[in-house]
């Protein structure tokens, strides 16, 4: 899996991932370094997709582990088919002695077991992407764990002995920033921090996902997203998927740019709660959000003109 930065950029850009030099940069160093990548930032920005990206570039499987409250190593590492065990032993209930005894050591063999994402990346054979979702999730116990299980790329179950990664995953973490990570986490992570994409990183990031899209139309809903993420305090801002929807909303309605009417009938599509509908009409409004697009698409003309 060697691979050069121009390489991995030309990789990017084949998927369609538009990234800034910072995100390239710091997604190779993580792979040629073989430490886990830790991406940090809200909600949209592409955290997960840089996975899913990495794992198609490099033609491997994109193993998840979905962080969520509660979540415990059992859940994360492996379990014991209980059920098929239990009816394994009522099956052989009226064997005796040493068969008896064969049939309990059975019952710890690898039909009875339950790979969850971590041992599962841990016995692949070829070099997987595990992508550990939203961290910032779980208790600080679970995240310990976690890095010991990440520092060495081993586990052990008592009644197999350790098992060692037959091939070091490529590691992506990401987080919400609903709360602090460890600094023990972050010393064994390369760090990245991805924020909402300016508007011209936007308006390539919609071309590339959206080639059909006219320039001018593509041009408009990067201009009117970054408004609305910049002018006002929402609940929710827009991600970067919900910038898509609005385009490809747009043109579901057979319209080639943005005015005040497909504003107001597509809005939804952006802005997913009435506190942040009731925002953006008290505090921007349909007409004055147009306006602002307008002017920015006048400037640009008379920008290129000089």
């Amino acid at each position: 899996m060697d691979i050069t930065l121009e390489q991995l950029k030309s990789s990017f850009e084949e998927q369609g991932y538009i990234v800034d030099k910072e995100t390239l940069v710091t997604a190779y160093l993580a792979l040629k370094l073989h430490k886990p990548l830790l991406v940090e930032g809200p909600p949209g920005v592409g955290k997960t997709e840089l996975a899913k990206v990495l794992a198609n570039v490099f033609a491997t499987e994109l193993i998840r582990l979905q962080c969520y409250e509660g979540l415990d190593e059992n859940k994360a590492l492996y379990e014991w088919n209980y059920q098929k065990q239990l009816i394994k032993i009522q099956i052989s209930k009226g064997n005796q002695g040493g068969q008896y005894r064969e049939v309990e050591d059975s019952l710890f063999s690898e039909e009875y077991l339950l790979e969850r994402p971590l041992l599962k990346a841990i016995k692949a054979k070829q070099k997987p992407v595990l992508l550990i979702d939203e961290i910032d999730k779980v208790d600080q116990e679970f995240e310990a764990f976690l890095f010991e299980v990440l520092s060495d790329f081993q586990i052990s179950i008592p009644e197999w002995g350790t098992i060692a990664a037959r091939q070091i995953p490529i590691v992506v973490l990401t987080s919400n920033s609903e709360r602090e990570l460890s600094d023990g986490l972050k010393r064994r992570c390369v760090y990245l921090y991805l924020d909402y994409p300016p508007p011209e990183k936007e308006l390539r990031i919609i071309t590339a996902k959206i080639p059909e899209l006219c320039k001018r139309l593509s041009h408009e809903v990067a201009k009117a997203v970054g408004h609305i993420r910049e002018q006002l305090e929402l609940r929710k801002k827009p991600s970067i998927a919900e910038t898509l929807d609005w385009a490809r909303a747009v043109v579901a309605l057979d319209a080639d740019r943005l005015s005040p009417e497909i504003i107001n009938l597509t809005l939804s599509t952006v802005l997913k709660n009435k506190d942040d509908l009731d925002n953006f009409h008290r505090n921007m409004g349909i007409q004055d959000l147009f306006e602002m697009v307008v002017n920015d698409s006048t400037a640009q003309k008379t920008g290129e003109r000089g």
